[in-house]
């Protein structure tokens, strides 16, 4: 708006009110300037008023925030490796850790108690390209070895920090296979080593809008019985004790309903 309460000429009818207007002078210039004011005053307290209707809806008070069942998907790295008893140090043909992308998928369900604290439960499928590299002889001194689908089942415990972030940690039941591929030079076999174990994690949920988030976690697995399921008509072994440390760094979205 130019200097002096002039309008805009696009306001005016005539030639003689196109002047009047631009220079700012006589009453009927003073009225309709005060008028539009108060037009412009009362247009822009209702679009506050609107905006902030719209941001108290889409931004969610702490106390409804990160609470109802979910789903999500999930990428990541992930690595194996032997436990911290074992030391296979001086076999130089026997790598003692993998490593690869881990992908899968997730279902929970989070509970609000009180305003800010969160508890839940959470379900979980992936796999993982993690696998033997060519220059190593044996993986775990058992043959070739590569990861296989893992099984998840445990509690989470969140605290809502703002309307779009929550801190948590996690643990619960883990159950992973690994496929090992052996050979005697003359037959090779394919077997699978399941493996229970346990794991503790933590990590940041953002909210993206009112019902999608983003997720960022660390998660930490041991796994300490074992039990080889032979192909064919051969018993499954018994179950043995093993020592493996599993390291992953996971990002996911999801959605809550």
């Amino acid at each position: 708006m130019p200097r002096g309460g002039a309008l805009p000429q696009v306001h005016a009818t005539n030639a003689s009110r196109r002047t009047l207007w631009l220079t700012g002078g006589g009453d009927a210039a003073a009225n309709m300037e005060q008028l539009m004011k108060k037009t412009f005053l009362v247009l822009a307290s209702g679009s506050v008023l609107f905006s902030g209707a719209a941001m108290a809806q889409d931004t969610p008070d702490p106390a409804s925030a990160f609470s109802g069942p979910y789903v999500q998907a999930e990428v990541g790295y992930d690595k194996s490796r032997t436990g911290s008893t074992v030391d296979m140090d001086n076999t130089r043909d026997s790598k003692q850790s993998i490593d690869g992308v881990m992908y899968g998928a997730a279902v929970g369900y989070d509970a609000a108690v009180g305003e800010r604290l969160r508890i839940g439960a959470e379900a979980e499928i992936t796999d993982s390209t993690a696998k033997w590299k060519r220059d190593a002889g044996t993986t775990f001194n058992l043959g070739r070895v590569s990861a296989g689908r893992d099984l998840y089942a445990g509690a989470k415990l969140g605290y809502v920090v703002s309307p779009q972030a929550m801190v948590y940690v996690k643990g619960g039941y883990t159950n992973a296979r690994f496929n090992v591929q052996g050979s005697d030079g003359a037959d090779t076999a394919r077997d699978h080593l399941d493996t229970d174990g346990w794991r503790l994690g933590g990590g940041v949920e953002m909210a993206v809008s009112s019902n999608a988030f983003a997720k960022l976690e660390y998660r930490y697995s041991n796994y300490k019985e074992g039990e080889l399921d032979f192909d064919g008509d051969t018993p499954d072994s018994s179950r043995f004790d093993i020592d493996t440390d599993r390291h992953q760094v996971v990002a996911a979205v999801g959605l809550r309903f």
